[in-house]
Parts: C-alpha cells; structure tokens; sequence
C-alpha cells in the first residue's frame, strides 16, 4: 500500500509542479510544450493529449517487443499527472502565484522531488521511455539517443503549434533529469522506501 501512496503523492506534486512552470510563461518540458501547442490549437485538454501520448508509445513498445503486452501503469502516470494539471490550471485560474522567475524554480524542486517519488514507488514509468529503452536494446545504440530525439519531436511540434518554449524549458531538461538519482538517495536516508530500486 505505501508504494501508491508514494506513486500518488509522486503524480500530485509532479503536476502541481509542471503547472508551476506553465503558469511562469518561462517554457516548460517538451511533452507540455506539445500539449499546450494542442490545447490553443485545437481546443484539447492537457490531459487528453498526455493520454494520447501514452497510448501511442505504448503501442510502439508492444509493436517493438513482438507485441508484448505494455504494463498499463506508465498509461496511468500520463493520464492522471495530465489531468491534474489541468484540474491545478483550473483553480489557479492560469495566474501567478510568485514571480515567474520564482514558479520556474519551485517548478524545477517539486517536479524533482515528484519524478523521484514516482521512480521510488516502482509503479508508473514514463511511456516515452519504455519505448526508447525498447529502440536501445534492439539497435545496441544508447539510450540518451532516441531519449533526445522524441524530446526534440515533442518540442518542435509543439513550438510550431504554439507551446511554450522558453528558459524553464532548458532548466527542465537540465535540472529535473539530472537531479532525481540526488533526490532519491536523500530520500532513501530520510526513511522513505524505495521499492524501485533506482539509487
């Protein structure tokens, strides 16, 4: 029970934070920038277009692994982390809470914390990976490759669409992704389980 409970308080803050870096107006990660590209340009919910996301990955990973059957819970990440987002949009009415400069910061601490609770739980990895671990291991190239190419997809398509592509995008890529193996051992020493056995 305590690993969905880590999972959940993973996902509630991973969005509240990807909230606070769509509210600085400063750029966001590439999956928003596509996603909000959608929302102003076809009217889709930022959920709706995560849960898309999803299922398309992980139809490319069961078509890459012989049609192995893809584990639901890296669906389930997209789909919820996508309408929280929303539903925080929604409260906070797209207003500043902090200065923008200040909302990419906490923005940068809470989605940190957040991916690394999320890895903790061993529950919910992200879809966009599970397809580039897939591509790693069937052409012996390495990972960060198709990791940095559908990072790249996702923000040109969305900077064409109109996402946000900005300073908060080079610090998501920058410090979110480099920090989390930090935050899970500081968390590790803080008492709190770590069922996936990232360290």
């Amino acid at each position: 029970m305590r690993k969905y409970v880590i999972y959940i308080l993973g996902c509630i803050l991973f969005s509240f934070g990807a909230t606070l870096f769509i509210t600085s107006n400063l750029g966001t990660d590439p999956l928003d920038v596509l996603a909000i590209g959608m929302r102003d340009t076809f009217g889709w919910m930022i959920g709706t277009t995560q849960s898309v996301f999803a299922l398309s990955c992980l139809v490319s990973y069961s078509f890459l692994n012989k049609w192995k059957f893809p584990p639901i819970s890296t669906f389930l990440t997209f789909f919820i982390c996508g309408y929280l987002i929303d539903f925080f949009l929604f409260l906070l009415d797209h207003k500043h809470i902090f200065s923008p400069f200040l909302e990419m910061i906490f923005g940068v601490i809470i989605c940190t914390q957040a991916s690394a609770l999320i890895m903790m739980s061993g529950f919910g990895i992200r879809a966009m990976d599970l397809v580039a671990i897939s591509l790693s291991e069937i052409t012996k190239k390495p990972f960060w490759l198709f990791k940095g190419i559908a990072e790249i997809l996702l923000l040109t398509v969305g900077y064409f669409l109109g996402g946000i592509v900005g300073i908060g995008t080079i610090f998501f890529l920058l410090f979110v992704g480099w920090l989390i193996q930090p935050c899970i051992r500081l968390n590790t020493k803080l008492g709190i389980p770590n069922y996936g056995r990232v360290y």
